[in-house]
């Protein structure tokens, strides 16, 4: 009894209600039961009769203990042994429900700031919220600079250390790989970029520069003497560039024939069956760039109608500066396959004659089928050698195009074994072909044309100057022509100087495309136009000639006025001489009528002899030689012709 008095009062103070006293004392009575399962039942002490008041006050004490302890007992698990401390209860109903009321505060707070956090995103003006995303922007770009920076230095304060002999015989006996090669491109490459400040103590820059060419040589596979020809014309890095670009395939591009379709049209055609593709450029209005086909462009029905034409984009530009016009007399003396002559014939509009030359037969068998596919009926197509046409058709045409036959320096990516098979011997034996077609083409140029013919281009799939500038500066020395414009807006200038090599100024009029700049084959375009026949060469040899002669006539005269000189003095000592005699004959008679009888001489002393004067042979050839000068140049006077007047 006194247990359940101690009990009823720390239940009263917590129940509320009715109801919750319920509740609470059914929830007590099942917490009872689970703690007796689960805990080991405490330890019951002896009560005697001695001790029964002791037990009692102990009781009271007790009760006014847990009445103060009750709210912290019931927080608390219930053990009361030793193994309280190691021991968890089992989470009631209601724990759990006083855990999920805290979870939900926690959770409804967090909402709450999230929604405060919302309703100030609601809040801001669409100005702030882009001036909170620039800033953000802005620092994290000042972070990748800071890192950046950090980095920079770390690189620009570090030597790179260029490879020994010895080290270099090691990499001989192993593969190096080409990653290695590749940083070892960089570093150098670095170097260079600041060479004072990054170059290791006692290395002069063609040691870094040789080191350079060779590991660009074994990374892409080319001959030594190539690459150090194109570090020679571009730099370090622009040169790098130049190697990549050739290794990458270009675009593949068609050109639309007008005489058959238009542009459009085709372009819808082609899209129908599933060729992506583009227009070609501003530049040009007949071609197609062709990003990605499901069908083969080269079998197509549009391609065997003769719709279109495959053609690089480099190889347009020479006929684009051309300029002809239809009815004019057109050359083009490396005509195969076809893709140019096929390009002029269809600016002229069939109208016109072309004339399709190329040196070997096999070669015209191509011109001929894609100039029947294309439906070109204006092309004579013939097979002569380019360096005699200057002789056999002299002053023929009005405009001519030479895509002259070169190393191919610049199409390394349609045909890669020019890495290793052109060498620079075979470079200068291609130069001193074009020299010789160049100057055949120029004699076989109309300058008096009426159709303001006379201009001419040379072109070439290379890069290299040996068969570019040098080639047009021979000409420039050799015949009466000037450069002109290409009328191509795009392209980099050629060559003025190279090395210790001097070129004319005009030669910046030419132009030139690099796969690196302008995603291209290699090309190089030069428009020539005739002024007269006059051959400086030989000209010059004339003039000296002339210059010769005219100083030996002059010679000659001189000479022949000396010998006349002579002989009037000859003349004059002859007829002193003639008349002293007369005076001593005189004086004879006047002495015989005296009468002498004896056999005195007639003079006192011996006779003087007349002086003769000895004519060298060749004096006297030169005089005859301007007597007969002076012959022919007298002019001829004709007897007038009578006039018959009628009676």
């Amino acid at each position: 009894d006194d247990e359940a008095e101690k009990v009823t009062p720390a239940s009263r103070k917590k129940s509320k209600s009715p109801a919750k006293e319920d509740k609470d004392s059914s929830s007590d009575d099942s917490e009872d039961d689970e703690v007796k399962k689960v805990a080991p039942a405490p330890l019951k002490k002896s009560v005697t009769p001695a001790t029964k008041d002791e037990s009692s006050d102990e009781d009271d004490d007790d009760s006014d203990e847990e009445d103060g302890s009750s709210d912290a007992e019931e927080n608390k698990s219930g053990f009361t042994d030793d193994n309280s401390n190691w021991l968890k209860p089992k989470q009631t109903k209601k724990m759990k429900l006083m855990s999920s009321d805290e979870e939900e505060d926690d959770d409804n707070d967090e909402f709450g700031a999230d929604a405060a956090s919302d309703d100030d995103d609601e809040e801001m003006l669409d100005v702030e919220r882009q001036s909170r995303l620039i800033d953000a922007e802005m620092q994290l770009e000042r972070e990748e600079a800071a890192s950046e920076l950090r980095r920079t230095i770390a690189q620009q304060t570090a030597v790179f250390h260029l490879p020994t002999a010895e080290e270099l015989e090691e990499d001989e006996n192993r593969v190096v790989p080409p990653s290695e090669l590749r940083a070892r491109i960089d570093d150098v490459l670095e170097v260079l970029a600041a060479f004072k400040d990054r170059r290791e103590p006692g290395r002069s820059r063609s040691e870094y520069i040789e080191r350079l060419g060779q590991d660009m040589a074994e990374l892409f596979g080319y001959l030594q003497e190539l690459v150090d020809y194109f570090l020679s014309m571009f730099g370090p890095n622009e040169c790098l560039e130049f190697l990549e670009a050739s290794d990458r395939s270009r675009p593949l591009v068609v050109r639309v024939n007008t005489l058959k379709a238009r542009r459009k049209d085709l372009a819808a055609a082609l899209m129908k069956r599933g060729v992506r593709l583009d227009p070609l450029a501003p530049w040009s209005k007949v071609g197609l760039k062709i990003h990605e086909s499901t069908v083969p462009v080269g079998a197509t029905p549009e391609y065997l109608a003769g719709h279109y034409m495959l053609q690089s984009a480099a190889s347009m530009c020479p006929v684009m500066a051309m300029g002809v016009k239809p009815g004019d007399r057109v050359l083009d003396m490396s005509a195969a396959p076809g893709g140019k002559t096929s390009y002029i014939c269809q600016l002229m509009r069939n109208k016109g004659v072309v004339i399709a030359s190329d040196l070997k037969p096999e070669r015209q068998k191509a011109t001929v089928a894609n100039l029947h596919r294309l439906g070109v009926r204006n092309a004579v197509t013939c097979c002569y050698d380019g360096r005699k046409i200057g002789v056999l058709m002299r002053n023929s045409f009005d405009r001519i195009l030479l895509d002259a036959p070169c190393s191919g320096l610049g199409v390394i990516s349609r045909d890669p074994s020019v890495k290793v098979q052109r060498t620079m011997p075979d470079v200068k034996r291609c130069a001193h072909l074009q020299k010789e077609l160049l100057v055949a083409a120029i004699d076989a140029l109309n300058h008096k044309s009426k159709k303001g013919g006379g201009y001419m281009v040379y072109s070439t799939c290379s890069v290299a100057v040996a068969e570019n500038e040098e080639v047009i500066n021979y000409l420039l020395s050799k015949r009466d022509v000037k450069l002109v414009d290409t009328g191509l807006d795009f392209g980099k200038p050629g060559f003025t100087r190279f090395e210790h090599k001097r070129f004319h100024p005009s030669v910046a009029l030419t132009r030139r495309f690099y796969p690196h700049v302008h995603n291209m084959d290699g090309f190089y375009v030069a428009k020539i136009q005739k002024l007269s026949d006059k051959r400086k060469g030989v000209e010059e040899e004339g003039k000296n000639e002339q210059t010769a002669e005219k100083a030996l006539n002059k010679v000659e005269v001189d000479d022949a006025m000396e010998v006349e000189g002579d002989k009037s003095d000859e003349k004059k000592i002859v007829d002193a001489g003639g008349q002293h005699q007369q005076q001593n004959a005189k004086k004879k008679k006047g002495k015989k009528k005296r009468g002498s009888n004896d056999g005195a001489r007639d003079d006192e002393g011996p006779r003087r002899k007349s002086k003769k004067i000895s004519y060298a042979p060749r004096a006297e050839q030169k005089v005859q030689n301007v007597q007969k000068k002076k012959k022919t140049n007298a002019k001829v006077s004709k007897p007038r012709r009578m006039k018959i007047t009628g009676m």
